[in-house]
């Protein structure tokens, strides 16, 4: 059942650290989300073209969904699912999948993309899931119009969400130095914000998250960023008995 809430408050940061102004939270999801709106079909095409062009990205997401096999599988939450391409690959994989986007627009998209999966409306910061309700989280580029004061918040849901001893896969533009500080950058449809890995490593463990992995593919001269590419792969620890 999906709630969205009561308000809360996030930054838009223009320097990564000093805050320009505030709106509230749930103003800067909605604005994200309508500007992906605008742009879905161009954005779904783009993404698309994106995963299946990218063999390390597809080889990170298949050892997600090793893993969750290997634990005796479930459905895993595609949180901030967009068009639905990484859903749609799941599924092929043989993996149930929930979907979770506050973009209308793609929603539609990935229903047509996975018909397979149930997709719903809904925030990251109060993702509408029940506690421990799946077995594997993936978020692929879904966090990096979070602001850095929002971010430990958004990846707790995350965790909430997950059943001990679940997965949690996270990709995201980063820097090749782990402990390197957010930048922000122009990203076309809103702001975005370019993480060090450590600095999404710590709110998870701090959420009880253990790293199983992580991969940081080195910046590339043709790309139109030549960003590094970070896929941080996490295990929920089991409750203490």
């Amino acid at each position: 059942m999906l709630r969205l809430g009561s308000l809360g408050w996030c930054g838009v940061r223009g320097d990564g650290g000093r805050g320009l102004r505030s709106v509230p939270m749930i103003e800067h999801a909605q604005s994200v989300a309508g500007a992906y709106d605008e742009i879905s079909e161009l954005y779904a095409d783009h993404a698309g073209s994106a995963f299946a062009a990218d063999p390390l990205h597809r080889a990170v997401v298949d050892v997600f969904a090793d893993l969750v096999d290997s634990t005796g599988g479930g459905t895993v939450l595609d949180a901030g699912c967009g068009p639905g391409h990484i859903s749609a690959h799941l599924a092929r994989r043989g993996l149930a999948v929930v979907g979770v986007d506050l973009a209308r627009a793609a929603l539609g998209l990935a229903r047509g993309a996975c018909p397979s999966g149930g997709f719903v409306v809904g925030r990251l910061e109060k993702l509408p899931l029940v506690s421990g309700s799946v077995a594997g989280v993936l978020s692929s580029y879904s966090i990096i119009h979070t602001p850095p004061e929002r971010l430990p918040g958004v990846l707790a849901q995350m965790v909430r969400v997950l059943a001990g001893g679940g997965h949690l896969l996270v990709s995201f533009q980063s820097d090749e130095d782990p402990a390197g500080p957010v930048e922000v950058f122009d990203h076309q449809v809103a702001t975005a914000y370019r993480y060090g890995i450590d600095q999404v490593l710590e709110p998870l463990r701090e959420a009880g998250m253990v790293e199983v992995a992580r991969s940081v593919v080195a910046g590339r001269e043709d790309a139109r960023r030549g960003f590094a590419q970070a896929h941080l792969l996490c295990r929920k620890e089991q409750p203490s008995t």
